[in-house]
């Protein structure tokens, strides 16, 4: 029976350094050789984990959180933001002084010139700011938009623009998706497309994003790192990242 396995990236497959820990990377081999398809569903834009892709030797992933899903390195499922309601959302942002980062799956664009929200954020993932193209979203398919508030403030997007589903990743940053997207759905997608029933689907993940992930697939299990309320929706928890928590789990799963 063919299985598959779904690594989240930050925490998951890199490390608190983000560096990719040697165990990982012979675990991810083993596996490979062993027949189990490897793939990747995270978060981040596929523009944001070329390198990861190309190192581990991985071709079928679910990015932007379910919105943007490629198996062997073909596109089989879309599902990009509304275009009109995005509008809505970066009128509201403008006026609220708040700052927006537009995704697609080549690149990103900001709001504003610059945001030290944006900076800070973006920079925990290597990354720097973006320029800014306040007409980015206008006229392309957008998967994910970055939205930089702080807690406090949040709310005012679930009330008022409730079109769009809001996940926080950082304590200034926040994924808006549309209403239902989880990693989830884009694994379903990707499932119904090849033909793997669920019951042989792994995944491992650590962050509020990877709930919806690791309480659907056969057998979800938590990085030793994840928060509590992601622990709850696991069937496995592992080590931490760093003490080689993947290589641990794969093994506790007689996977390698």
């Amino acid at each position: 029976m063919k299985k598959i396995v779904f690594f989240d990236i930050d925490g998951t497959i890199l490390d608190h350094e983000k560096k990719i820990p040697d165990s990982t990377r012979e675990a991810i081999k083993t596996l490979q050789q062993n027949g189990v398809y490897v793939a990747i569903a995270t978060g981040r834009a596929p523009f944001m984990f070329d390198y990861i892709r190309e190192e581990l030797d991985i071709e079928t992933f679910v990015s932007f959180n379910g919105q943007y899903v490629v198996f062997e390195n073909e596109v089989v499922y879309k599902n990009p933001l509304h275009t009109a309601e995005l509008e809505r959302l970066h009128q509201s942002a403008e006026k609220a002084g708040h700052s927006l980062v537009f995704m697609n799956e080549k690149t990103m664009k900001a709001s504003v010139k610059h945001s030290s929200f944006i900076e800070e954020s973006l920079g925990t993932l290597n990354f720097p700011h973006p320029e800014k193209d306040t007409e980015f979203y206008t006229n392309r398919e957008i998967y994910q938009t970055l939205l930089f508030c702080e807690p406090k403030d949040e709310m005012f997007y679930h009330q008022n623009h409730s079109f769009f589903r809001y996940i926080r990743w950082h304590e200034l940053a926040v994924d808006v998706l549309p209403k239902g997207a989880s990693k989830a759905e884009g694994i379903k997608s990707l499932m119904d497309r090849i033909g793997f029933k669920l019951e042989d689907v792994y995944a491992f993940g650590d962050g509020l994003n990877d709930i919806e992930m690791l309480g659907t697939v056969g057998h979800g299990v938590a990085m030793g790192n994840a928060i509590n309320e992601v622990k709850k929706h696991a069937a496995y928890v592992t080590s931490d990242v760093s003490e080689d928590g993947i290589f641990q789990g794969l093994k506790k799963l007689k996977l390698i």
